[in-house]
């Protein structure tokens, strides 16, 4: 049975370095992409905005079939969905039919999270929750480092076009993989008997710390979208470096930065529960807290070594986010509404966090840089604007840590509540 876990998590994690894998690929080639479409920041940051919106819609109607249909089937065709629009990204002729690409990919990806992690949830008991989610989470800088390492070379080398089938590729080993996994019964790791739960879906937002954690994951994905979208652009044109060599660099951010935090979230996550029931969401409010000075001085660096040392401290303090706040999410709600639950939350993060993240920080890119270009007497935008227009745009990221962090904490707040009634539902079901 553990020999059967462990593959399964093995096998979940991979898909989920997969899916950032995809997710990650037009902003590894966003600079030869914009230079071969004219495109404005704006309009880069719109890929993004749009895909991520209608992974929000999707992903509510999807992550209720995940509460009863096969998660199996569900995954397998979320895969092939999005693996098959990042390969047709290859045959664009304009910034419409990328952005049509894209909007697949948001589709097909929309059913990775409530599928995956409500089988993750299944698979292990609550104390070991917060290390295996933050594991599977690890697929998001993981994912997110080999798309800017592989895409960006294979873009320089070959073109921006060669890195989307590129990336597809790895789908016609992983769906194998995925039909050969048992898949768990909801509840099956309990250590009781839950109720289960068959009305309304929106009956999961009757949960007040939910509420802190729907705002705080529309803030963490503001800072990663907009660092997704914009850090290998930002280190191109700050630091005077090709495509290849701007996504070596955001890689390193990713892998050292996003594995650092994955595994110090998951291990303070499973240790802290012990001693403090509401102490996944402090922690998590303090690393992210402590991360925002770190971005501030990482955004006005004029060292490319300083400035790729500070992204990193800041990328991890984000990414300890997942193994704690995940596995708080677990902490207050039913097996039953596992994946509703988690739709519902990746819709409103989404929605209302990373659609705005790239947007947001592309306009105001925008912005700062025709400021730039007419300060220095220019009537059109140069590239000189463009570099100094972006690093002005990326300081938005440590005011919206502090933000994060002020959320947390009063998630911390009202978790023990929320976990106590969860606890006496559970008991009036076994009695």
């Amino acid at each position: 049975m553990r020999k059967t876990a462990t593959f399964a998590i093995i096998t979940l994690f991979l898909i989920n370095i997969l899916n950032f894998y995809d997710r990650n690929v037009a902003g590894a080639v966003v600079e030869p992409m914009r230079k071969e479409f004219h495109l404005t920041d704006f309009q880069i940051g719109l890929l993004t905005t749009a895909m991520t919106v209608l992974y929000a819609i999707i992903g509510v109607p999807l992550g209720r079939v995940a509460d009863v249909w096969s998660r199996k089937r569900l995954l397998a065709w979320g895969i092939a969905v999005w693996s098959a629009l990042t390969a047709f990204t290859y045959f664009a002729a304009n910034y419409g039919m990328v952005l049509i690409a894209r909007l697949g990919v948001g589709v097909g990806e929309a059913a990775c999270a409530p599928t995956a992690t409500s089988w993750l949830g299944d698979l292990v008991p609550p104390t070991r929750r917060a290390r295996v989610l933050g594991l599977f989470m690890l697929g998001v800088p993981i994912g997110g480092a080999l798309s800017y390492f592989f895409s960006g070379p294979i873009a320089h080398a070959y073109g921006w076009r060669v890195a989307m089938i590129a990336a597809a590729a790895p789908a016609l080993l992983l769906i194998p993989a995925l039909f050969m996994l048992r898949e768990p019964e909801r509840g099956e790791s309990e250590t009781h008997r839950e109720p289960v739960h068959t009305g309304s879906m929106w009956v999961v937002l009757k949960i007040p710390t939910l509420w802190w954690i729907i705002a705080s994951g529309a803030l963490v994905n503001f800072n990663m979208y907009a660092i997704g979208t914009f850090m290998p652009a930002m280190f191109g044109r700050i630091y005077h470096l090709d495509v290849g060599q701007a996504g070596i660099q955001t890689g390193y951010v990713y892998l050292i930065g996003g594995i650092a935090g994955g595994l110090i979230g998951g291990w303070v996550g499973d240790h802290i529960i012990r001693s403090y029931k509401n102490g996944r969401l402090w922690m998590c409010a303090a690393f992210t807290f402590i991360g925002a000075p770190f971005a501030y001085y990482a955004g006005i660096a004029t060292e490319l070594s300083v400035a790729v040392i500070l992204w990193i401290v800041l990328y991890a303090s984000l990414n300890t986010y997942y193994g704690l706040v995940y596995s708080a999410i677990q902490d207050i709600v039913s097996p039953s509404q596992r994946g509703t639950t988690m739709a519902l939350y990746f819709m409103a993060m989404y929605l209302c966090g990373a659609s705005f993240g790239s947007i947001i920080t592309g306009g105001l890119s925008d912005h700062y840089a025709k400021l730039a270009s007419q300060a220095a007497g220019s009537a059109v935008i140069t590239e000189a604007a463009r570099a100094s227009g972006l690093q002005q745009a990326m300081i938005v990221i440590p005011i919206v840590n502090v933000l994060l962090a002020f959320v947390l904490f009063m998630g911390s707040r009202t978790i023990l509540g929320d976990m106590l009634r969860r606890q006496r539902a559970a008991a009036a079901v076994a009695a």
